[in-house]
C-alpha cells in the first residue's frame, strides 16, 4: 500500500558508517568512477534455519530512489574537519544512478545466492553498503523466522504482538510487515496497517480487567465498547472461572446483538488452559468461540501445542519473534565482485566469495518441489527457473512495486515449493546449490588478476 507522505520519517544519507564516506572520498579524489558491481547474500545459514527468506526490497528501492545529501547534513559533514571541500560539492550532487537486479521477496534462498546486485559507479554502490544490508538483513531475519511459524501453526491463525519488544520504532514497524510477507494474518501494530494495509488484530491488556472491580464487568464493559470484536482476555486471576463467567455474560450480550468471538490466554499452561476453557465454552453454548493463546512463543511451541492436540484456534507472537531469539542475526554480506569490468574477489579465510554477475537457476521435480540450485554468471543458461530479475534502471523502478499482499501470496506459494525436510523445523540435510564451472574459472582469474 503507498505511502506519502511516510509515517516515520526516512532516515537521510548519514545513516551510514563512517568508512563508507572516507572510502568515497578516496575514490573521487583519484577519480576511480567506474562502474562496480556488489551483490547481498547471506553464508551458512545457523543450525536452526533450513532456508532464508528473502525480504526488504521494497524498503531498499524507497532508499536508492530518494537518496542525497541535505544541505544541513552537508554542513554538519564540513565540521567534522574530515572532507575536502571539492568532495563535499560532489556529495551535493550525489544521486542513485545505478541498476538493481534482485530476487522477488517473498522467495526462499540459501548460502551464497545473491538476492539483490548493485550495477552503478564505483562511489554510488559503496556508499549505499551499511543501509541496504541493514534493510535485507532485518527483514529477512524476521521473515525467515516468520516462515517457520507459518509452517507450525499449518493454517492457524497468527498475528504478531511484537512492537513493545521490537529494538526500536522502525523494527517494530518492519518486523510487522516481514511477519506479514511470511504468512502472519495481522499485526498489533496500528502503524502497520496505517502505512502498509496490513490487517489489525488485537484484545485487551490485563490493566481493562485490574482497572475494574468486577472481572465480569470488565468483559461486559469492553464488549459493549468494541462490539464487533469481543475476544475477552481471561487469565487475570483464574482462567477457568473467568471463562464460566464468559458463558454467564454471553445470552445478556447476544439479546443486544453482540456475539462473543473468542477469548485469549496469556500464561500458564497454555495447552492444559486451552482444553478447559474449550469444555467451558462448548457445555455453555458458545461452540463457535475460539480460543487464542500468546505468552512467549515461537515455533517449536506452537508446534508442541499442536501435535498434544491443544485446542488453540491462533497464536499471537511478540518477542521470540521480533528479536529472532534463537537466531539474533545472520551471517550476510554486500560484496564487490566486480570493478571496471573485471571479476574481483575476496579470499579471506573462511570468507571467499564468488565473483561476478551471478544468476541463481532453480529447479523442480514432477510435484512442484524445489531440488536443487545451481549458482552462475549472468548470461550462462541453467535448467529451471532464473531467480535474479531487473528491478531498477538509472536510479528508478522499472515497474511499479507489487502489493504487500501479492508479495505475501508469493511467499505461500513458494513454502509450498520446499521439500519436507526443509518444511520442518529440526535442522536439514543441506539444501544443493551447483556452482557452474564457468563461475569457478572466473575465480581462478580473478585470482590470477589480484597476483594470487
Amino acid at each position: 500500500m503507498p505511502h506519502d507522505p511516510p509515517y516515520l520519517p526516512a532516515p537521510g544519507a548519514l545513516l551510514t558508517d563512517l568508512y563508507q564516506l572516507t572510502m568515497l572520498q578516496g575514490y573521487v579524489e583519484r577519480d576511480m568512477l567506474d562502474g562496480a558491481v556488489f551483490e547481498f547474500f547471506a553464508r551458512k545459514p545457523p543450525a536452526c534455519r533450513n532456508f532464508y527468506l528473502a525480504a526488504g526490497l521494497e524498503q531498499v528501492l524507497d532508499y536508492l530512489e530518494q537518496l542525497h545529501f541535505t544541505q544541513g547534513e552537508l554542513d554538519w559533514l564540513s565540521g567534522l574537519g574530515l572532507f575536502r571541500p571539492a568532495f563535499l560539492d560532489y556529495l551535493a550532487g550525489l544521486r542513485f544512478s545505478g541498476e538493481v537486479q534482485a530476487m522477488a521477496e517473498g522467495t526462499p534462498f540459501f548460502a551464497d545466492e545473491p538476492i539483490l546486485r548493485v550495477v552503478a559507479p564505483l562511489p554510488e554502490a559503496q556508499l549505499v553498503e551499511s543501509r541496504l544490508i541493514n534493510l535485507l538483513h532485518f527483514q529477512t531475519l524476521i521473515a525467515s523466522k516468520a516462515a517457520r511459524l507459518t509452517l507450525a501453526a499449518s493454517g492457524r491463525r497468527l498475528v504478531d504482538f511484537g512492537l513493545r519488544r521490537a529494538h526500536g520504532a522502525e523494527a517494530g514497524l518492519l518486523a510487522a510487515r516481514a511477519s506479514y510477507l511470511a504468512g502472519f494474518q495481522a499485526s498489533a501494530t496500528v502503524l502497520a496497517g496505517a502505512q502498509f494495509g496490513i490487517p489489525l488484530a488485537g484484545t485487551m491488556a490485563h490493566s481493562f480487567v485490574q482497572a475494574h472491580l468486577d472481572e465480569a464487568e470488565a468483559f461486559e464493559h469492553f464488549a459493549r465498547s468494541l462490539p464487533q470484536s469481543v475476544l475477552l482476555l481471561i487469565d487475570t486471576y483464574d482462567t477457568e472461572a473467568a471463562a464460566r463467567k464468559v458463558v454467564e455474560l454471553a445470552p445478556r450480550l447476544a439479546a443486544a446483538g453482540i456475539r462473543v468471538q473468542g477469548v485469549r490466554l496469556d500464561s500458564g499452561d497454555l495447552g492444559e488452559h486451552a482444553r478447559r476453557v474449550r469444555a467451558i465454552l462448548d457445555r455453555g453454548g458458545l461452540g463457535d468461540a475460539t480460543v487464542f493463546a500468546s505468552g512467549n512463543l515461537d515455533e517449536y511451541e506452537v508446534r508442541r501445542l499442536l501435535a498434544e492436540g491443544a485446542p488453540i484456534d491462533g497464536f499471537g507472537v511478540g518477542t521470540r519473534l521480533d528479536t529472532s531469539s534463537d537466531a539474533p542475526y545472520l551471517d550476510c554480506v554486500y560484496k564487490l565482485q566486480e570493478y571496471a569490468g573485471q571479476p574481483r574477489r575476496k579470499r579471506s579465510e573462511g570468507k571467499a566469495t564468488w565473483p561476478g554477475r551471478k544468476q541463481v537457476w532453480r529447479r523442480y521435480d514432477d510435484d512442484g518441489r524445489c531440488r536443487g540450485d545451481s549458482l552462475m554468471l549472468e548470461g550462462e543458461t541453467g535448467e529451471g527457473q532464473a531467480l535474479i530479475r531487473p528491478v531498477m534502471r538509472d536510479g528508478r523502478r522499472l515497474a511499479p512495486s507489487p502489493s504487500l499482499r501479492e508479495v505475501r501470496a508469493h511467499a505461500l506459494r513458494q513454502l509450498d515449493t520446499l521439500p519436507a525436510a526443509l518444511r520442518a523445523l529440526e535442522p536439514a540435510p543441506p539444501y544443493p546449490v551447483a556452482v557452474s564451472e564457468a563461475l569457478r574459472d572466473l575465480a581462478e582469474r580473478a585470482d590470477r588478476l589480484a597476483g594470487l
